[in-house]
C-alpha cells in the first residue's frame, strides 16, 4: 500500500482518530489476520460472534501494527473508529488506488473460470510491469478491497476478479475499485439458486461492463450469446475473443494432445501465430484468449505474446492440477470448487486425457443451484456417461442425482457408486486403482479435495495402486 498518514487514513474512510496520532504513517499492508501484522501495518477489526478481531488488537499493535481500523474503541489501542469496517475498508481501497494514476486496472467475472483466468492476465502484466494478481479467489466485498490495497506506488497492473450472488454485487466492487478494463468470460448456472435465471446472471455479470469509462476496454466473450449482447451495455470500445470466426482474437485450428494441452493458431488484428499451451483442459482456449485480449491491448507484441502463452502455468491450487504418481496413476484435482460448466469442462479433460486408459471421476455437491440442483447434477452424471467414464464415484447424499443421472444412461458400460463421505471414496479408490487409470477429483467446497490430497499422501508413502 502506498504510505499514509492516519490522517489521512480516517478521512478517506470516514472515521475518528482515538488515542493515535494523527501524523503516524501507515507504511506496511492492511490486514485482518493479526498473525500476518507486520511493522507499519493497519490492522482492520472485524466484529464477530465466535472470534471478533477487536480481542487482537492489542496484539496486533504489539506486532507493529500503526493503529487499528475498527468500530469500538480498545483501551490503549490508536484506533481510527468507524461505523462499519467492511465498508471502510473499501473506501480506504478507493482512496489508494485514485492516488496512482499510473495503475491500470482489469476487472473480470463470469460464472466460471474467474480465478483461472485472473491468474492467466496476471502471469502476463507480470512481463509489462510490476502487478498485483495475488493466489485465489478474493473476490468479494473483503478480497477485493484487500487485495487492492496490496498496490503500491510502482503498481503498474492490478488484476481483480469479481464475484457476485445477486444484482448490484459487481457494480460495487466497481464502485471500490473501477476498472480500466473489462473482461466477461461467459454465463452460465453458477449460484444460479440465489439469482433465479441466467438472464439475471447476464445481467449482474454486464455491469462490470457499464463501469467503465468512455477511455476503457471492454474484453467480451464472442462464443457466449449472452456475454456477446453486453456490447450495447458499455460506452467503452469492445474486443471480442472466442473461436467465432468475426471475433478480435480467436483461435483456429484447435487440437488437443494425449495430456489435453491444447495448440491453436491465435489470429489477431496484427496477424497470427502458433500457440502451444503447457495447461490441461480444451477450456483453457477461451481463457487464454481472453487473457491474450488483454496483454494485446496494453502492447505486447504477438510473437512475445504467443511465446508467453504458451509457457503459462498454474498459479492458484486445485485448479486442473494434473499429476503423475509413480505408480503411474494420473491425478486431475479440480477439487477448488465445481458447477455444472466447470464439472462439464473437468469431465471432458478427464475423456481427453484417458483415451485408452481406464477413467475414473470422483464427484462431490455443487451448491447453490437452487431449484436447479437436482437437473443441474442429473446433466452432470449423464455427461460422465455419455463421455464413457469408466467408474463413477458419487460422495454425499446431496450429489445423489449424479450418480442416477448416470445410471440413467442405458449404452453406458461404466458403473456409478454413491458413497457416504469423502474417505469412503478414498478406501475405495486405495482398493480399486491400478497402474494407468486417470482420476478426476472436482465438487464444491465440501472436502472433496480430502480425496486428491489421499492420492497424492498415498503417492508420496507407497500405498499407491495394484499390479
Amino acid at each position: 500500500m502506498i504510505a499514509l498518514s492516519l490522517a489521512e487514513v480516517a478521512a478517506a474512510v470516514d472515521g475518528r482518530l482515538v488515542a493515535a496520532d494523527p501524523a503516524a504513517t501507515v507504511t506496511g499492508p492492511v490486514e485482518f489476520d493479526s498473525r500476518k501484522v507486520a511493522p507499519g501495518s493497519l490492522f482492520v477489526a472485524f466484529p464477530g460472534e465466535k472470534v471478533d478481531g477487536h480481542d487482537y488488537a492489542a496484539a496486533a499493535v504489539a506486532s507493529g501494527a500503526v493503529a487499528v481500523l475498527g468500530t469500538r474503541e480498545v483501551p490503549g489501542v490508536p484506533m481510527v473508529l468507524v461505523a462499519d469496517a467492511l465498508t471502510a475498508m473499501g473506501r480506504l481501497a478507493r482512496a489508494v488506488v485514485d492516488r496512482l494514476p499510473g495503475l491500470t486496472v482489469v476487472g473480470l467475472t463470469g460464472s466460471s473460470g474467474k480465478t483461472t483466468t485472473k491468474d492467466l492476465i496476471g502471469q502476463l502484466t507480470a512481463r509489462l510491469g510490476a502487478t498485483v494478481a495475488p493466489p485465489g479467489s478474493f473476490n468479494n466485498e473483503l478480497g477485493h478491497p484487500y487485495t487492492a490495497l496490496q498496490a503500491g506506488p510502482d503498481t503498474r497492473y492490478l488484476v481483480l476478479e469479481k464475484g457476485s450472488r445477486g444484482v448490484g454485487h459487481v457494480r460495487y466492487l466497481c464502485e471500490v475499485v473501477p476498472p480500466r478494463i473489462s473482461v466477461v468470460l461467459n454465463v452460465g448456472t453458477s449460484h444460479i439458486g440465489e439469482f433465479g435465471s441466467q438472464e439475471t446472471i447476464a445481467l449482474a455479470k454486464g455491469e462490470l461492463v457499464e463501469a467503465l469509462p468512455s477511455d476503457g476496454l471492454a474484453v467480451l466473450n464472442a462464443d457466449d450469446p449472452r456475454v456477446d449482447a453486453m456490447a450495447s451495455r458499455t460506452r467503452a470500445r469492445v474486443v471480442r475473443y472466442g473461436e467465432a470466426p468475426d471475433a478480435d482474437v480467436r483461435a483456429e485450428d484447435v487440437t488437443l494432445d494425449d495430456r489435453g494441452r491444447a495448440s491453436y493458431t491465435l489470429v489477431t488484428p496484427e496477424g497470427s501465430a502458433p500457440v502451444r499451451l503447457g495447461l490441461t483442459g480444451r477450456h483453457q482456449v477461451s481463457n487464454t484468449l481472453a487473457a491474450a485480449a488483454v496483454a494485446r491491448e496494453l502492447g505486447m507484441p504477438l510473437a512475445d505474446l504467443a511465446t508467453a502463452l504458451g509457457e503459462l502455468g498454474l498459479v492458484s491450487t486445485r485448479r486442473m492440477d494434473v499429476f503423475d504418481r509413480p505408480d503411474g496413476v494420473t491425478v486431475i484435482d479440480d477439487s477448488y470448487n465445481a458447477n455444472p460448466a466447470s464439472m462439464s469442462a473437468a469431465l471432458k479433460a478427464l475423456a481427453t486425457l484417458g483415451r485408452g486408459r481406464r477413467t475414473v471421476a470422483v464427484l462431490g455437491y455443487m451448491a447453490e443451484l437452487g431449484p436447479f440442483e437436482r437437473d443441474g447434477h442429473a446433466e452432470v452424471g449423464q455427461l460422465a456417461a455419455e463421455l464413457g467414464v469408466d467408474r463413477l464415484l458419487v460422495v454425499g447424499e446431496p450429489a445423489a442425482p449424479i450418480h442416477e443421472g448416470a445410471t440413467a444412461v442405458g449404452n453406458w458400460g461404466g458403473e456409478s457408486v454413491l458413497l457416504t463421505d469423502q474417505a469412503a471414496a478414498v478406501e475405495v479408490l486405495r482398493g480399486e486403482l491400478r497402474p494407468g487409470d486417470v482420476v478426476l477429483v472436482k465438487g464444491s467446497r465440501y472436502r472433496t479435495w480430502e480425496v486428491a490430497d489421499a492420492l497424492r499422501a498415498d503417492a508420496a508413502s507407497g500405498n499407491g495402486a495394484a499390479a
